[in-house]
């Protein structure tokens, strides 16, 4: 079982054009299959998932889709806080804050302080997130400190780079899933993703379901995660040699 779960959301724009609907038709059920995974991974002992909500590029959308997503973030949080509260998940949210309104920025911190001493699945949600700009303003926050004489050049190392990312107190992603049959990163975790697994399904997000998730990890648990090594097959046969 992994112990981290990302999930990229896609699909749920086609889902909605391949039946005649209107695009926020098919955000709206893209927040029940978001229902259903975080139920998922609470009854399957998932430690933490995290869900590409809503990246810094999905701003260019046409403004009427903007403001529906905003819409439906304000009735997730109302109307599922409660809910997570209830079954000890913990919400974490990642991304830049700089810029948001005071609303939105009220509604996340609501969300995060009210779940705060939670032990259960933790529901990380990257909202105006992006993978290069994580890490931009990473190498920002070193130089400052290299600057300020507060660490040296040598002891910027890959541990510096990130205690200073949005995930600092939050393990790599063991598994990555996406949806909709695009296999791409899409500017998510690129840093912590290094060593993930990946698995592409072929439906859209508001098709996802438990099932989905379970046919992901069973193909993530017949993977050799090696993290640069030998396979331990290879590896028992040197020794003993």
């Amino acid at each position: 079982m992994p112990r981290h779960v990302a999930v990229i959301m896609d699909g749920n724009g086609r889902w909605a054009a391949r039946r005649g609907l209107p695009r926020i038709e098919g955000h709206r059920r893209g927040v029940d299959a978001l229902r259903r995974a975080v139920r998922a991974a609470i009854e399957l002992g998932i430690g933490y998932l995290t869900v590409y909500s809503f990246s810094v590029e999905n701003w260019s959308r046409p403004k009427e889709e903007v403001q529906g997503l905003m819409g439906l973030l304000h009735r997730f949080i109302h109307n599922d806080l409660a809910e997570l509260n209830a079954n000890n998940v913990r919400v974490r949210v990642i991304g830049a804050r700089a810029g948001l309104s005071g609303d939105v920025l009220a509604l996340l911190r609501q969300a995060e302080e009210i779940t705060r001493s939670n032990t259960g699945l933790t529901l990380v949600v990257a909202f105006n997130y992006g993978a290069r700009q994580e890490i931009v303003s990473a190498a920002r926050a070193l130089a400052e400190a290299v600057a300020a004489g507060e660490l040296s050049p040598a002891e910027v190392d890959a541990d510096a780079i990130a205690a200073r990312l949005y995930t600092s107190d939050i393990p790599d992603p063991d598994l990555i899933i996406r949806t909709s049959g695009e296999q791409r990163l899409s500017n998510f975790l690129l840093w912590q993703s290094a060593y993930a697994e990946f698995v592409f399904l072929p439906i859209h997000w508001p098709e996802f379901d438990k099932a989905a998730l379970e046919a992901a990890i069973a193909e993530f648990a017949h993977r050799d995660r090696r993290f640069g090594g030998l396979e331990s097959g290879m590896c028992n046969a040197k020794t003993a040699s």
